[in-house]
């Protein structure tokens, strides 16, 4: 199992493919790099993939502290440098997509493009109903809340399709694998700043990508970026929620190599 020492954490990765250009994955939160799959599937005959787990989540290790998002954004530059990958096209969903856009406006000599999925250049708008479901996990676990929190990770066509019983079952599962502890990384996205000011800050190319069915980063907080984002493009995937590199592989797989490809004509 490849980890690295990072920032005083062991962080686990995976490195799929050998292509000339790097993308690299930041999943979103109570979940791993797992929620990639079917990207690196897609992308690792011509790509080199990286996945790897925030601190405290999936297989990397739980440690006391670090868990805001500038934090974590180190811990990926870090992770970037010490693999020695070059500049890469950065993916992130969700959390991830926090930590991906730290790194485009703060560490441009690290990305060649952003790839920014359901996520927000905002604070947390649902700040009382999520304290309200981590204090939950913090007493009693994760398994209490499962149900609602598939209910905001995925959308309503994925949760309502008969035919993909078993794959909710399999997320669920995986959503159930959470220890208490990850209530902190739920409390460092929950108490996040915003990063609205540092959008202008991004000159690299960027992709905007939201599901039509997300609850938990909508439409509109995606509209926002591309909007204040100068060099970016806007893509809507149909009858996905908030988390679309699961429940609409082949759209998000067929618009990220649309946008790889435009950057290299």
């Amino acid at each position: 199992m490849p980890t690295l020492k990072i920032n005083n954490c062991d962080i686990h990765y995976e490195i799929h493919g050998e292509g000339n250009e790097t993308i690299v994955f930041s999943h979103g939160l109570l979940w791993s790099g797992k929620l990639f799959y079917k990207q690196v599937e897609y992308f690792k005959s011509a790509y080199k993939v990286v996945i790897y787990d925030h601190r405290g989540q999936g297989k990397s290790e739980v440690t006391a502290s670090g868990y805001d998002m500038d934090a974590l954004s180190e811990d990926a530059a870090k992770l970037i440098e010490t693999l020695k990958l070059g500049k890469v096209h950065f993916a992130g969903l969700s959390m991830g997509g926090f930590v991906a856009m730290r790194l485009a406006a703060r560490r441009p000599d690290l990305i060649k493009s952003a790839i920014l999925i359901e996520t927000s250049a905002q604070p947390e708008p649902n700040t009382a109903k999520y304290t309200f479901l981590n204090t939950v996990v913090k007493l009693f676990g994760v398994i209490p809340v499962a149900n609602a929190v598939m209910k905001i990770m995925f959308g309503d066509t994925f949760l309502n399709d008969t035919n993909r019983k078993e794959e909710k079952e399999e997320w669920k599962n995986e959503l159930k694998k959470n220890q208490k502890s990850i209530v902190k990384a739920v409390s460092g996205v929950i108490s996040r700043n915003g990063v609205e000011n540092e959008l202008k800050n991004i000159k690299c190319p960027t992709l905007v990508m939201v599901g039509n069915e997300d609850k938990a980063t909508i439409p509109a907080k995606a509209e926002f970026i591309h909007k204040n984002i100068p060099q970016s493009r806007l893509v809507y995937i149909k009858n996905a929620g908030h988390s679309s590199s699961v429940e609409e592989p082949e759209q998000v797989n067929i618009a990220i190599e649309s946008f790889l490809i435009g950057l290299n004509p």
